[in-house]
């Protein structure tokens, strides 16, 4: 698979496909994408012959014949054609298929299956693979068929014909998936993939603590967008990512001044501080006093009274 880049790129419908609502291409047809990258549509990918295995969020899936691929918009993911690969690629606009949907790209994850059965294979392609045995896959070969003719010539009442095909297309995988599609909704309630992603953050910071680190970088790292990230954590944390992550260096701060004779500098480089002047004074403005008043007392000095966080961020391990 290829590496996890730095700046992961960010596709609209109008630099990949022909038109703005609904489109469907074959392998050839376009260069293929062969970096992680996300984008703002949603998108179907079924692999015709040939395939191998796709990076979908932070999980690895097959996609090999037979299956097919959900992709969210916003989800970072990747998947690669070998050489010789036969496929197709559906794309939709959250609009065409549900205009009545007002639920924000980011928030997708919040919606009831049971709201909107058909979003279902969308919100869980992380957990689950979509695989269909022979006389299945071959209605979809013909469903793709049908939805190319209707797209290469559009009419009136092509765009409701193309999303009856798209909607019968969604049906029968939710329906030969029904089952643990049901569990993982159990289970997921919206927060099982968030729990992942921020745990996935987290782990990030706590390795990269004593560097400079940014937004973007940790998203790449997690292998989610930018602001889909940055959305995450407000609506997980409250915070933004540099309030975490200044909060995760003072917690490390306190930790080793409690359990290390370090000198205070040092303390404040491994931390990710520049300076040991501008590490004391982010220490007293969160704990209440300087780093060695609080190494002197024995870590019992209290925190300055202030508004606590509704909600806190995941346990730094």
């Amino acid at each position: 698979m290829p590496p996890r880049p730095s700046n992961l790129r960010l596709y609209g419908m109008q630099e990949r496909a022909d038109h703005l609502d609904f489109d469907i291409r074959f392998e050839g047809a376009r260069d293929v994408l062969a970096r992680p990258h996300r984008h703002e549509y949603f998108q179907i990918q079924v692999s015709i012959e040939g395939g191998s295995q796709q990076l979908i969020g932070g999980s690895m899936r097959p996609f090999s014949e037979g299956h097919l691929s959900f992709v969210l918009p916003y989800r970072v993911h990747v998947v690669p054609h070998p050489p010789g690969a036969r496929y197709a690629i559906v794309n939709f606009d959250q609009g065409f298929l549900w205009p009545d949907l007002d639920v924000a790209p980011l928030d997708l994850e919040d919606v009831p299956i049971r709201r909107l059965p058909e979003l279902a294979p969308f919100l869980f392609q992380e957990h689950l693979d979509f695989h269909f045995a022979p006389d299945d896959f071959g209605r979809i070969l013909g469903w793709l068929d049908e939805l190319a003719t209707l797209n290469q010539t559009r009419r009136l009442g092509t765009t409701s014909a193309i999303r009856g095909v798209l909607l019968q297309l969604l049906g029968l995988a939710c329906h030969r998936h029904e089952e643990k599609l049901l569990a993982q909704a159990g289970r997921h309630r919206g927060q099982l993939s968030r729990h992942d992603a921020l745990q996935r953050v987290m782990a990030y910071v706590r390795e990269h603590l004593h560097q400079e680190m940014s937004l973007n970088e940790a998203a790449a790292a997690a292998m989610l967008s930018p602001n889909y990230l940055a959305h995450l954590l407000k609506k997980q944390t409250e915070r933004t990512f540099t309030e975490l992550v200044t909060e995760r260096r003072l917690e490390r701060a306190k930790e080793l001044l409690l359990t290390s004779s370090a000198r205070i500098g040092d303390i404040a480089q491994q931390c990710g501080f520049g300076d040991a002047v501008y590490f004391s004074r982010r220490f007293r403005l969160q704990v209440g006093s300087t780093p060695r008043q609080f190494r002197a007392a024995g870590g019992s000095l209290r925190s300055p009274a202030g508004p606590s966080p509704a909600k806190a961020a995941p346990a730094a391990r």
